[in-house]
């Protein structure tokens, strides 16, 4: 499963689970998605294995492709030399890749190793009765809202810690409006 169904599917169980009133429900919910989110991890964990295996290997034969050219190099022989060469060059490529791919795989374990905590937790908290967060009633006139005058500047000119902050913002904003402060 990719890690972006992963996620999606995630939300959907933890929406299904917050409509439960009744803590026992939501259990049965949170535990059903802790079940798909172990296999999941299973899943990524195999993967990040496997990438590391696979640039290990990689990294073996640009290694050897950097002896042979250097030892063609020594003999004289430019035919085996060049040939080295492009071997270097495409085992450097697939290296730089796999390194970026494996970093990512294990961005993406470490996401999902901590949504598994909260829904660990969340299903120890209902397992002991306590009832699932109620889902948030927006208005549409909330949801039509238009955002203010200073977000949409940054939209066109702000970093990313900038747009973070007008976001929390008008995040406030809304509980404001809506009476939940936090």
């Amino acid at each position: 499963m990719a890690f972006e169904e992963l996620r999606a599917r995630m939300e959907q169980l933890l929406a299904e689970t917050r409509r439960f009133t009744d803590p026992r429900q939501a259990a049965s919910g949170l535990r059903g998605a802790m079940v798909e989110t172990k296999v999941a991890l299973g899943t990524l964990r195999e993967a990040v294995e496997s990438t590391g295996r696979e640039l290990t290997g990689e990294q073996r034969q640009l290694a050897d492709a950097e002896r042979r050219g250097r030892l063609a190099g020594d003999v004289g022989d430019a035919e085996t030399v060049t040939v080295a060469e492009r071997f270097v060059a495409r085992h450097t490529e697939r290296v730089t890749v796999l390194e970026r791919k494996l970093a990512v795989l294990k961005d993406e374990l470490a996401l999902v190793e901590r949504d598994y905590g909260e829904l660990s937790s969340s299903y120890r908290a209902a397992k002991l009765g306590v009832p699932p967060d109620p889902p948030t009633r927006v208005s549409d006139a909330d949801l039509a809202m238009e955002p203010s005058p200073e977000f949409d500047d940054l939209g066109r000119r702000a970093s990313r810690e900038e747009m973070a902050a007008a976001v929390q913002a008008q995040l406030e904003a809304l509980k404001s409006k809506l009476g939940k402060r936090s």
